[in-house]
């Protein structure tokens, strides 16, 4: 069965005949799903199940509710995301090209995929193909909802079958596309029937293009391919090989011209110093080259020296309308050299991972308005010039922001909110939705008494079986979280656990750690602060940057880095966002293992022994 294929178009149809659909950058899959097996095929046939074995073990969960609906045919994509709206590729293509079950197994549970359905072929065996469109998506709508199958895509859900969104208005779909950097939009005819490897006018797409500048670096006769490159610091960097966009003229006068002015390297090729800039018109970028690069113009106006890196980061991240940044140049770490364009692109980055904290949350910012060092100040009422897309929420006639959203992010990165501090409950809980131990040391030159307090503690929470989580603060202490399930247990219940642990600890090792609130009387020891943990309070978010010179960040860790090699001057801004691609988002499964904690007889044990005291 070949997958039902794409035409592109320059616009959006926007008549009633119509819906749209984010277009994700991934592998276009078709998904059978019979009594005893699933299968996953690409659009060129290639079997793609041992690839992805998170698809498959999410089927063999649900296979008892899916069985009275078997066989069924599901056509989608095979994504990895990175947002609600976008997919990055890359992954996916890695993951696709893997050769050994060791490492096709290590990365799912890295960068587990998801099989975004966006059409039923079969039902019951039944094909279905020839119905409507409309038809069709009202039938995946039932089988979704009769499964409690995701309805929606979410990046938060790992490793899980989703359906796609559907949207009748294609411009507030394409605001979401722009707003996130996507690849583009999907629009379909309610009408059409499913024509298999068929290339239709009823299902159209209409990609995000960005415009980047490059150099161009040389010129293959053989294929007609130029190259082209941008400057990293001094070095020029090789980002794409293109031919497409350009006219039967343009590509003659640039041929031509790399002829007489080039120095030629072989028979067929010639190479050109930096002297020409034009924009290339792209989906992405995915960490070597341009994706689907194409000639857009010609930019004589551009030197050389600007067609650079940066710029390029820039261009194919840009900023929602709504959204004005201004002096991007404005140095904010000068010590290290980040400036606020530096600190808005890690907000964009880090967003996925840094909005699930502040979500529906009451934030207090810390702004630094001239860069870090400098004055700052707390925020906790929204000013008077906040805009009008920005949530607020009111509590003790305080008027917070709730960032739950780019948008809001990045307006407050404008504003250089540098640090972001959030209470341990949301605005539609009342009890708290996860504990947190603060380990602070004396000094960062004592950041070795936080280590040691951290093991402790992992221990006691795996004899608990408690599932634990670990972060830097981004200054010199560890923060520990123990994710619980959504209201369910108090601020006094959860107060008998973080006590019990700190006085536990002090009793252990009385030299090091101490719940002594007076400066004075602590002695050089490691503060155990089990009342900070109340309500009202809050604590930095993970990933939140600090308002210290080296620009750090409040770093999530695996258990397995907290030990004597561990500081936390490894992650300043550059690293953390290196870190990402490398890592992922390590708090990835952050509140899906708090549904499940085991808190409930760890709570009444203590009780019982608190009781008996």
């Amino acid at each position: 069965m070949k997958p039902m294929l794409l035409t592109s178009a320059a616009t959006v149809p926007t008549s009633n005949d119509w819906i749209y659909e984010v277009k994700y950058d991934g592998f276009r899959c078709i998904l059978r799903w019979d009594t005893d097996r699933v299968t996953l095929t690409s659009r060129n046939d290639k079997d793609l199940t041992e690839y992805f074995p998170e698809i498959v073990e999410f089927c063999d969960v649900m296979q008892n509710r899916m069985n009275p609906h078997l066989p069924i045919v599901l056509d989608g994509e095979l994504v990895y995301l990175q947002n609600d709206f976008k997919s990055n590729f890359s992954i996916v293509q890695s993951r696709g090209r893997m050769r050994t079950k060791k490492t096709i197994l290590e990365s799912g549970d890295k960068f587990p995929c998801n099989f975004i359905a966006f059409d039923l072929l079969q039902l019951n065996g039944e094909n279905i193909t020839q119905s409507t469109l409309e038809t069709r998506k009202n039938k995946i709508h039932s089988l979704f909802k009769t499964l409690d199958f995701p309805l929606s895509p979410s990046y938060k859900d790992k490793g899980t079958i989703q359906m796609i969104k559907v949207f009748n208005d294609s411009e507030r779909l394409w605001e979401k596309i722009t707003e996130w950097n996507a690849e583009g939009m999907i629009a379909k005819r309610k009408n059409s029937i499913w024509e298999g490897g068929k290339r239709t006018n009823h299902w159209l797409k209409v990609k995000n293009w960005r415009i980047v500048t490059i150099i161009l670096t040389l010129f293959d006769q053989m294929n007609g391919y130029f190259n082209g490159a941008v400057y990293a610091e001094d070095e020029l960097i090789e980002v794409t090989t293109f031919r497409h966009g350009l006219e039967d003229e343009e590509l003659q006068t640039l041929s031509a011209f790399f002829q007489a002015n080039g120095m030629k390297t072989s028979t067929t090729t010639w190479t050109l110093p930096p002297s020409i800039c034009i924009d290339v018109a792209c989906i992405d970028f995915d960490g070597k080259k341009l994706r689907e690069p194409r000639f857009e113009a010609f930019r004589f106006d551009v030197p050389p020296k600007e067609a650079t890196w940066k710029r390029m980061l820039r261009a194919l991240n840009s900023v929602p309308d709504k959204v004005a940044i201004t002096h991007p140049d404005k140095p904010i770490w000068p010590a290290v050299g980040l400036v606020k364009d530096d600190y808005i692109y890690y907000l964009q980055e880090v967003a996925p991972f840094l909005l699930p904290f502040l979500q529906n949350r009451l934030l207090t910012t810390i702004r630094f308005p001239h860069g870090v060092p400098g004055e700052s100040f707390y925020q906790k009422n929204a000013p008077d010039y906040t805009p009008s897309f920005i949530k607020t929420s009111v509590e003790e006639d305080i008027e917070y922001i709730v960032c739950n959203d780019m948008k809001t992010l990045l307006w407050l990165g404008n504003q250089l909110a540098i640090e972001y501090h959030i209470p341990f409950k949301t605005i539609d809980t009342i009890y708290p939705t996860e504990i947190v131990f603060d380990l602070d040391p004396p000094s960062v030159d004592d950041f070795s008494l936080a280590i040691e307090a951290a093991l402790s503690m992992k221990a006691i929470f795996d004899k608990f079986n408690l599932h634990s989580f670990v972060k830097t603060s981004g200054g010199k202490g560890l923060q520990i979280y123990i994710p619980l399930p959504k209201d369910t247990f108090t601020f006094e219940e959860t107060r008998v656990f973080t006590e019990f642990v700190c006085r536990f600890l002090v009793e252990q090792n009385p030299k090091s750690f101490t719940i002594e609130r007076m400066k004075k009387n602590r002695e050089n020891r490691l503060y155990l602060d089990y009342i900070q943990h109340a309500e009202g309070k809050t604590i930095v978010s993970p990933y939140s940057p600090r308002g210290n010179e080296s620009g750090l960040i409040a770093t999530p860790l695996e258990w397995h880095e907290v030990n004597s090699g561990l500081s936390p001057k490894n992650f300043p801004i550059p690293a953390v966002l290196e870190r990402l691609k490398n890592k992922g988002d390590l708090f990835k499964d952050f509140y899906k293992v708090g549904e499940k904690q085991p808190f409930e007889p760890v709570l009444k044990s203590l009780m019982e022994l608190t009781k008996k005291r």
